[in-house]
């Protein structure tokens, strides 16, 4: 169940993926929490560089992995704008992370991304818990929610 602290985080995703947006990049945010509370890490997309596996979810992985002992990792949470692709489930699950929150689904995105005519993404958006068996997942989040679709609208529809 999604609380406010848990609501508090997803608020800063949603900021960190409209300053990608104000960057020209696609609409992501991620924030890494340690089990007492503590922000360890937070990131947006940064795909526009041309290397399209610049999510802030895969960063964020690495981030634990190289910083975080493995007891540490597993009782994190990752929150994070949009549920994670599955090269982020796969990345999340291989360092052994804990618990994702997510505000917006990939089938949300999905159903923008179609009513906008925008690309189909490269890779087919598959839940978490297919990736990831087992793993605790939370979203999306309605209000959060709408705000991410909003977000992707207007990388969508800008020039």
């Amino acid at each position: 169940m999604v609380n406010d602290t848990d609501l508090r985080h997803l608020r800063r995703c949603v900021e960190l993926a409209a300053e990608a947006l104000e960057m020209g990049d696609e609409p992501f945010g991620s924030v890494l929490v340690a089990a007492d509370g503590t922000v360890l890490a937070e990131d947006h997309n940064r795909v526009a560089s041309g290397d399209r596996t610049r999510h802030p979810e895969f960063a964020l992985a690495r981030w634990a992995a190289a910083n975080m002992p493995p007891e540490d990792r597993a009782a994190a949470t990752i929150y994070t704008s949009g549920e994670h692709c599955p090269m982020c489930a796969a990345a999340h699950g291989w360092v052994g992370l804990g618990r994702i929150v997510y505000a917006s689904s990939s089938a949300q995105l999905t159903t923008w991304l179609t009513a906008l005519n925008a690309p189909t993404p490269p890779v087919r958006p598959v839940p978490i818990q297919q990736i990831v068996p087992g793993l605790p997942v939370e979203g999306p989040v309605p209000g959060l929610a709408e705000q991410v679709r909003d977000l992707h609208h207007r990388f969508h529809a800008a020039p």
